[in-house]
């Protein structure tokens, strides 16, 4: 069984930053550097003439000697020193050398050919909903010290909640200006804890490096207007499953900006019969016991996104991406949006603070199966037959599902 498995929150947080390309030949990307060179004795410009009779004049200075020669002989006070001053015009040759910038930023970034790229992010995440046990009888029974009874949980209400701390490194490799090559690993720090309305609680923590994977990025679109990436990658996530993702975009560039839309594509493949959260640990009498809510069953699951979303380049060293997604998750289906202002100084290194959050989903009413398992349980009143695996005592139903998450990305090109 997959306990603390693919939770609620991890539809919108599963998958590789699939950064693909940028190469922003639109408007947006470029800086414009002036190198002048004046030719003062040239009549006639290379480039263009000036009209301006200011600065851009040249006066050429008189040959001393023959200036002097008009003093000569002059004997009376009629006598008059007459100057002479030749204008030419002074041209100059104005180059303007556009230079490209890539900005790692953006979500079609990928390193060039012979650069290798690094995306280190860090992050927070927070989720969590109400649950309402069954009222049913659980069907379980145990000898509690006043004779066997049926265990009930009488419709107990409590609270799951997740804090996650992800730390997620991207490392690329451009085989070509248009296909790289992509690693992945994800170290996190999970707490998942179930509140009980009496006044009890359950808790369960998980640390180490659980998620690791490999995958492939082709830009096959790339002109002055339009650009578009292609992504699939391969990722194990331990004990819980193996992923299979697609990723798709297409953008649109216009101005300072790029207008893009993604779609996304995951096949997940369970290690057990069931995935959902759950918790381990003791009862009230220090019994072994756990606890799971089944997202679902069957082994594998489908999850598919689709999005909209808008980069900007403020100005050279800062920019703006908006962007929306609805996506349905197997179980249940939401939609986020996400906001990232980025600061790069230069042409290798850039910040990218980001913070999304859940706006719609239809969590609310859903009812999952309760899976329980207890040592020292039975499944008949007679403790004839005792139970040695997961039991579905019911249907639970959630509300006030929340999720949100902020981060930060160190992106490199070298």
């Amino acid at each position: 069984f997959a306990l603390c498995g693919a939770e609620a929150s991890a539809a919108t947080t599963w998958g590789m930053r699939a950064g693909s390309s940028a190469d922003l030949s639109s408007g947006a990307s470029t800086r414009t550097q002036e190198s002048v060179n004046y030719k003062k004795y040239q009549t006639r410009s290379t480039t263009y003439e000036t009209k301006d009779a200011g600065d851009l004049y040249y006066t050429k200075p008189q040959n001393r000697s023959a200036l002097y020669k008009q003093y000569e002989g002059a004997n009376s006070s009629s006598a008059r020193v007459t100057k002479k001053t030749v204008r030419k015009t002074r041209s100059e040759t104005v180059i303007n050398k556009m230079k490209r910038k890539y900005y790692l930023a953006h979500p079609f970034f990928q390193p060039l050919q012979g650069k290798f790229g690094s995306i280190t992010d860090l992050s927070y995440l927070s989720s969590e909903y109400d649950i309402k046990l069954p009222t049913v009888g659980s069907g379980l029974y145990a000898d509690l010290g006043n004779g066997i009874q049926e265990l009930s949980f009488n419709g107990l209400e409590g609270n799951w909640n997740r804090s996650e701390l992800l730390i997620k490194e991207d490392f690329s490799y451009g085989i070509t200006d248009r296909l790289a090559l992509l690693v992945m690993a994800q170290y996190n720090s999970t707490d998942d804890e179930y509140k009980w309305a009496a006044g009890t609680g359950d808790k369960i923590s998980n640390k180490g490096l659980n998620m690791y994977g490999a995958g492939v990025q082709w830009r096959f679109v790339d002109n002055d207007k339009w650009i578009a990436t292609a992504s699939a990658y391969y990722q194990h996530q331990k004990d819980i499953s193996n992923n299979f993702l697609l990723d798709i975009k297409a953008g649109y560039k216009i101005a300072q900006s790029t207008i893009y839309g993604l779609a996304r594509g995951w096949y997940l493949d369970f290690e057990g019969d069931y995935y959902g959260n759950g918790v381990v640990g003791k009862d009230l009498n220090s019994q072994d016991s756990a606890f799971m809510l089944a997202y679902g069953d069957g082994g594998s699951a489908r999850f598919i996104e689709g999005g909209i979303g808008v980069f900007s380049v403020l100005n050279p060293d800062w920019t703006l991406n908006l962007e929306a997604v609805l996506g349905d998750y197997d179980w249940h289906t939401q939609a986020n949006i996400k906001g990232a202002i980025g600061w790069q100084p230069n042409d290798w290194f850039a910040l990218n603070l980001y913070a999304k959050t859940v706006f719609y989903s239809d969590v609310d009413g859903k009812k999952l199966d309760t899976l329980y398992w207890l040592d020292g349980v039975y499944e008949d009143s007679q403790l004839q037959k005792p139970l040695t695996y997961f039991k579905n005592i019911g249907m639970s139903e959630l509300d006030n599902y929340s999720e949100y998450s902020i981060g930060v990305q160190a992106i490199f090109q070298f």
